[in-house]
């Protein structure tokens, strides 16, 4: 009699129903071709609908095709992989483009002259003129409304994380959220309103700009480091009290210290939410073609409004000359490198400060 044991083995593939590594490459090649074929045909080809039915075409002859070969389970997991994909490259296209139409228009004008220069004495459609005292607005008034947001915000989330729930908590989460969602222009007009009060109507500074966007900051602040906060063990706390360290030493040696990373992430992109504001600066700081460096005396120029009025002024004179329209895109470019800037420096501080992990 013939046992299990006796009975040959029969080789085992490990690539057997499934479909070769290319696969996917190849059905996608495939697809676009057959897509911009029939366009063709037709007469109405154009690469963005060559792209939206060419995907469209890839992802259901990929997962019949994996249908086919490798079961359903298989061809699940191909349909969702490829929508994963395509929600990311969908999320890039925006992003790509900006990128590509800013550093395309702006790089004609983005020198160092355009970084050294005024607009102080440029009238018309003179070739001169530069973004540098923006620049430097820019720089003071965002600089100074992290001054004033940061602690507001960071106190108010230790507040709300390391005192427990009580009515002022709720409340001031309350408040919290209400100020996430207050329009720009509002920011702008409180300032100024609060501003004209003490220096009378037609006040324009600096600081009143930094006021604005520090009550744009500040309830960012606030949910970014509740949430990095919140993220702590509890062990740690406990472990440090066992040590008999007073609560307040326990929140800023090991609490703040084990969330720094984040916490600096958070405040890096609510400089970054407020740099760009224009309504709020337009109305408390105001616009000027010279170089201001004083917060406190006088109208400041930043990047955001110094686009806004080179934009608006349009082609000049009589339509010729796009003086005006390269110093916004220049100056729309030099935002970008400054915020992509600070998120490097972000980047660079919240690893500096993240807590050690591992044996040495």
């Amino acid at each position: 009699m013939t046992t299990s044991l006796d009975t040959p083995l029969l080789p085992v593939s490990l690539t057997a129903g499934k479909l070769p590594r290319y696969t996917p490459l190849a059905v996608l090649v495939v697809s676009f071709v057959v897509v911009g074929g029939l366009l063709s045909l037709l007469g109405s080809f154009s690469v963005a609908l060559t792209v939206v039915l060419g995907a469209i075409v890839f992802a259901v002859a990929l997962v019949l095709i994996s249908r086919m070969v490798e079961g359903g389970r298989a061809a699940k997991d191909r349909l969702a992989t490829t929508l994963m994909y395509s929600a990311f490259i969908l999320a890039l296209i925006p992003l790509v483009s900006l990128l590509w139409t800013v550093i395309s228009n702006g790089v004609q004008r983005f020198d160092l002259y355009f970084l050294n220069t005024t607009m102080r004495g440029v009238y018309g459609g003179m070739d001169a003129g530069g973004a540098y005292h923006a620049i430097i607005g820019t720089l003071e008034i965002t600089a100074f409304a992290t001054v004033i947001s940061v602690p507001i915000g960071l106190l108010t989330a230790v507040y709300l994380v390391e005192y427990g729930p009580t009515r002022l908590g709720k409340l001031i989460t309350f408040f919290v959220d209400v100020m996430t969602g207050i329009p720009s222009i509002v920011a702008g007009l409180f300032a100024y309103a609060l501003f004209a009060l003490f220096f009378g109507p037609g006040v324009r500074m600096g600081v009143v700009g930094s006021v604005a966007l520090a009550v744009l900051m500040i309830p960012v602040v606030v949910r970014a480091s509740e949430e990095m906060l919140k993220l702590v063990p509890n062990e740690l706390r406990e472990a440090a009290y066992a040590l008999g360290v007073p609560k307040w030493l326990t929140i800023v040696k090991v609490v703040l210290r084990t969330a720094a990373a984040g916490i600096v992430t958070g405040i890096t992109l609510s400089i970054a939410r407020v740099i760009g504001e224009t309504a709020p600066l337009l109305l408390a700081a105001g616009y000027t073609n010279s170089l201001n460096g004083d917060l406190f005396d006088g109208r400041m120029m930043t990047l955001p409004v110094y686009v806004f009025r080179s934009y608006s002024q349009g082609l000049v004179p009589k339509g010729i000359t796009d003086i005006n329209y390269q110093r916004a895109w220049a100056a729309a470019l030099t935002l970008i490198i400054i915020v992509m800037l600070l998120n490097l420096v972000a980047r660079l501080i919240s690893r500096f400060f993240a807590p050690k992990t591992g044996r040495r």
